[in-house]
């Protein structure tokens, strides 16, 4: 078994999840492999069951593991079963590179924002329009704090993803809000500067108002940007 560390901390589920997760993406325990049992992983971290049975839950829930008959715990191939769920927890626990993990997931928020505002251009009625329009003017004056920014950026994309009427995107938005909320927008490098560039999101909006979908997508990539180009330079 790959070594392992006991694990002290106030949440010591996290830690023991942290490790386990840690040496499965790394390939230390490859698909197919079972995981330590039980008794086994409380004597290696030096913890008590229920947090091991809590991890093992996580990973279960995070598509990395399955519990099968028995209470074995196999290893599954993680690039094929695990959803966007993964990227909260890695988030969270920093099981992997933290900064890592938010490029990939600004990179891919940028892809839909800009699809979502091009469908929402061409497929939203004229009250969604309208919903875009009024988060648009919603946006906090100077000086606000990285908090009120991003609950009023959530606002705008909430009514740009809806309008744009595709229901995968929706829970896509749902996923990557939840993720920032967990690790916090302050900690993410150019998202306050995003958040607080009223013009783009401005012409963002004019461009949806106007129907106008390449002008849409191209003022959404360009939103969006912000905070993949400072992610990038780290």
């Amino acid at each position: 078994m790959p070594e392992m560390t006991a694990v002290r901390r106030s949440v010591v589920s996290d830690g023991v999840f942290a490790q386990l997760i840690h040496r499965i993406l790394v390939g230390e325990f490859a698909p197919g492999d079972a995981l330590p049992a039980e008794r086994e992983l409380t004597e290696v971290f030096e913890v008590n069951r229920h947090a091991v049975r809590e991890a093992i839950k996580r990973l279960q829930q995070a598509g990395v593991v399955r519990v099968a008959q028995g209470g074995k715990t196999q290893v599954l191939d993680w690039r094929r079963h695990a959803g966007l769920e993964l990227l909260l927890e890695l988030a969270r626990t920093g099981a992997i590179d933290k900064v890592a993990v938010l490029r990939d997931i600004v990179v891919m928020r940028r892809t839909i924002g800009a699809d979502a505002a091009r469908r929402c251009a061409r497929l939203a009625d004229d009250a969604a329009l309208e919903r875009v329009a009024v988060a648009a003017r919603s946006y906090p004056p100077g000086g606000a704090g990285p908090d009120e920014l991003h609950a009023a950026d959530v606002a705008f994309w909430d009514a740009v993803v809806d309008g744009s009427g595709n229901l995968a995107y929706r829970l896509a938005l749902n996923t990557l809000v939840d993720g920032v909320n967990r690790v916090g927008a302050a900690a993410i490098a150019g998202l306050s500067a995003e958040h607080a560039d009223r013009a783009k999101h401005d012409l963002l909006a004019a461009r949806l108002a106007a129907r106008d979908e390449e002008g849409s997508y191209r003022a959404a990539w360009d939103v969006l940007g912000t905070v993949v180009e400072a992610l990038e330079a780290l």
